[in-house]
């Protein structure tokens, strides 16, 4: 049996002990080390010239009946001035200087020692130089240590590992065997394809199985999810795992669901899947603190995860309960467990941010490219999320606050928090000046001064929550601080011309943005880490811009047909009434009355999507007042889980009475809301949902203007347009379903808007007053009820099932 294993995991896995302390490994310990990395690299080439960083190895070999392919990179290979040659293992740390002894961390040399192993191999060798370089990040010192050893003794020390590795090696290679062959002989699991899902199927099997990218816009009612994870497992071969990622919580349960289908329409199947949930909503202890002291699943972490995993790799399904059911079992971590497991999984499903954040990606993964495939679920949303999870922003109330929270008497940390505060208060000074009624700055450079005080305050605070453990007031402020500037200073090393430097002062505060305006080239990097890329949505129009928002020039774009008879279907546009900012107060009793006519037509459930909270209130006061009899329903601000689940309960079946719906457009109601049935009979979208014109968005068209040509179209009309089709496919969700959607607004009308429609809207009907949409839907329901009388207009029929993609 055969097996492809990272030097680095090897030996973390089999010599890592003692317990997770976030005090050392803490937040973005990973990306300030692989700076440091290049730091000292380019400094080791002064004394060395002969220094090559960064040298990939690879080497084969056979211990305990397992052919391993043992691979990864040295952070260095110089010649000492002796003609040793030396291989280079650098390590950051926050560890105080009197703890680095060298001897503190047996995993880091045993990783120099199969490094050294595989250079003496391959280069005959007979003796090679292990160098542990450390860099202590509070201190700014380098420590190095070295040791020289023969190449048969560090055959005996890789081999040794090697063995030690061989129970968990032969599972994983029995296990990787029986995967292909199951998933070679896996069957779809439903009886039929439902229209369109052949072909999404074999459009992702191609991507999947040759590489690149596809953006695939799937209507509602195709089936997504198994239609994108089917063909993936299939093209899977040697590679993987495959990662599913989304936007949301809620839709990863779709993922789930569909893992469980393919095992109970495959018994036996061999295929282990993991869902990663988000720290804060699987931890066990309340403080959420990350220390041996304050948590017993942290406290000897590592001595204890071995045993816990091999157990736990039992299951095929690793839920969230899953992972917490073993977790208190074995008293480990359950994120950190399920961290662990995933490095054994076929499929992980979880948030966008497992790829595509800088800071909490999967560094085991992640740190060069693989043979991944990813699955991105509802995609419309990755150009927002990426540019966010590469935009920070500071307040300057947050310094001041934290030096009050520390009391009187003098300190570094205080000076250090003075210091940034002043610049701060420099920057409201300006803002207030030269900033105009918006008081708002933009600059498109970075602020080097300031970024360089926030560097010098990282160490007193690290300090400082070193010395005060204590879960109190401040504590919890200065441990916020601190993630705050180290996010900050990550954007600080990427800012270019992509980003701007956005200021805004009110009241006695400022805010200071570093605002990404252009995720792509990030983007770019994340998908070149895997072998292929599959974003899927109900919505990619037009499929150009999101092409070039996510990087992907030269991906392959397809749009499917919607599944569901286009009679089943009523869509009208009041032509009449105008939603723009000007317009609104004006409109409100107009809106009214459109939603009235709809909800009139026909008993049931409806939604109606505004563009803000503020004009929500406004209609709904203008419609209470017109027509108190029908009864509503508000969105409220700021909704918790449970007050979600509130809302969607009361779209109940059948109602006896209509209800209306009052949501806010791009909001939780918008998407991933599945009212099938009469649960949901009719959407209106009041206005083409165009984000608030403020600063953000006109840095945004100001660039993509001057970069694409296209500045309203980027920051305005697609993103709003996205909202409005969104929310619009709540309506029909089976072939059954009968519904309509009711657009208020005049310019839906217009060629630039019926572009970015898809085909199944084709229909489009506009209707000039109430009295003209009552009798189309009066229409629209009687013929509705008649095609439903009729069981040959029940459902288009379906392609019987061919199984093999």
């Amino acid at each position: 049996m055969s097996l492809t294993l990272p030097v680095r995991q090897l030996v973390e896995f089999l010599l890592r002990r003692g317990s997770i302390d976030n005090r050392f490994t803490g937040f973005d310990r990973a990306n300030e080390g692989a700076r440091l990395h290049r730091k000292l690299q380019r400094a080791a080439v002064t004394e060395h010239p002969d220094y090559k960083a960064e040298v990939f190895l690879r080497y084969q070999i056979t211990a305990a009946q397992v052919d391993y392919t043992i691979e990864g990179r040295a952070d260095g290979i110089f010649t000492a001035p002796d003609g040793i040659t030396a291989i280079d293992e650098i390590k950051t740390t926050a560890l105080p200087s009197t703890a680095i002894t060298g001897e503190q961390s047996p995993e880091h040399w045993a990783q120099g020692q199969v490094y050294a192993y595989i250079y003496a191999e391959q280069n005959d060798l007979p003796t090679v130089r292990v160098q542990l370089t450390y860099y202590q990040i509070d201190e700014e010192l380098t420590l190095r240590f070295s040791h020289d050893y023969t190449r048969e003794q560090l055959r005996e020390i890789a081999t040794g590992l090697l063995e030690q590795y061989a129970p968990w090696a032969q599972r994983a290679a029995r296990w990787k065997d029986a995967r292909r062959e199951s998933l070679a002989a896996m069957r779809f699991p439903f009886d039929s394809y439902r229209p369109g899902q052949r072909a999404m199927l074999t459009a992702v099997y191609h991507t999947c199985a040759e590489g690149g990218q596809l953006l695939c816009q799937a209507p509602t009612g195709i089936g997504k999810t198994i239609s994108v994870l089917f063909p993936a497992l299939k093209a899977m071969g040697e590679g993987g795992p495959v990662f599913y990622l989304t936007a949301r919580g809620t839709t990863r349960a779709a993922a789930e669901n569909a893992i469980v289908a393919l095992h109970e329409a495959n018994p036996g199947l061999t295929l282990r899947s993991i869902t990663l949930t988000a720290k804060d909503k699987i931890c066990l202890t309340e403080t959420h603190e990350c220390t041996p002291e304050a948590c017993p699943y942290a406290n000897g972490y590592f001595d204890r995860i071995r045993e816990a995993l091999w157990e736990t790799l039992d299951a095929d399904t690793l839920t969230a309960q899953t992972l917490t059911d073993a977790a208190k079992k074995h008293t480990v971590c359950p994120f950190e467990m399920g961290l662990d497991l995933s490095l054994w999984c076929d499929v992980i499903i979880g948030d966008y941010n497992y790829l595509f954040d800088p800071v909490v990606s999967l560094k085991r993964f992640f740190e060069s490219a693989g043979d991944y495939l990813f699955l991105i679920d509802e995609a419309h949303n990755l150009p927002d999320r990426a540019r966010d999870m590469h935009t920070e922003s500071l307040l300057k109330s947050e310094f001041t606050s934290a030096k009050k929270l520390l009391g009187k008497g003098k300190s570094r940390l205080k000076t250090a928090l003075q210091k940034v505060n002043n610049a701060l208060l420099e920057w409201r000074h300006r803002c207030e000046k030269e900033g105009g009624s918006a008081k708002t700055l933009i600059r498109p450079n970075r602020d080097e001064e300031l970024d360089r005080m926030l560097s010098r305050l990282c160490e007193p605070l690290e300090a400082w929550l070193d010395e005060h453990r204590t879960p109190d007031e401040t504590h919890g402020a200065l441990l916020q601080l601190y993630f705050d500037v180290r996010a900050w200073l990550r954007v600080a090393e990427t800012f270019d011309d992509h980003f701007v430097l956005q200021a805004t002062a009110f009241g006695s505060d400022v805010r200071l943005t570093q605002l990404c305006l252009d995720p792509s080239a990030f983007l770019q990097q994340n998908f070149a880490l895997g072998r292929a890329g599959v974003l899927f949505s109900a919505t990619l129009a037009p499929p150009s811009y999101y092409k070039d928002l996510c990087g992907l020039p030269d991906a392959r774009a397809v749009a499917l047909k919607s599944p569901f008879p286009q009679q089943n279907f009523a869509l009208y546009c009041a032509c009449d009434v105008s939603t723009r900012y000007r317009d609104r107060d004006a409109a409100c009793a107009r809106v009214a009355d459109y939603l009235a006519g709809m909800v009139k037509a026909r008993t049931g459930n409806y939604i109606a999507f505004f563009p803000s909270y503020l004009y929500l209130d406004k209609v709904r006061a203008a419609f209470a007042d017109r027509y108190p009899d029908i009864p509503v329903l508000i969105q409220q601000s700021a909704l918790d889980e449970a007050g979600r689940e509130e809302f969607l309960s009361r779209f109940a079946p059948d109602p006896a009475r209509s209800l209306l719906g009052f949501a806010v457009l791009g909001g939780v109601f918008g998407e991933g809301v599945d009212l099938a049935g009469s649960r949901l009979i009719g959407a209106a979208v009041v206005g083409p949902g165009l984000p608030q014109v403020g600063a953000r968005q006109e840095q945004l068209r100001d660039y993509f203007e001057r970069t694409r040509g296209s500045g309203f179209d980027y920051a305005y009309r697609y993103p709003g347009m996205n909202k409005v089709l969104q929310a619009a496919g709540r309506v029909i969700r089976t072939p059954q379903d009968r519904g309509v959607v009711l657009l208020i607004d005049d310019r839906f009308s217009a060629p630039d808007y019926r572009r970015l429609m898809p085909p199944h809207w084709s229909h489009f009907a506009p209707v000039y007053g109430c009295g003209e949409l009552c009798a189309a839907l009066e229409q629209f329901w009687r013929t509705a009820d008649a095609d439903s009388s009729n069981p040959e207009g029940e459902e288009p029929p379906m392609q019987k099932s061919e199984h093999d993609v």
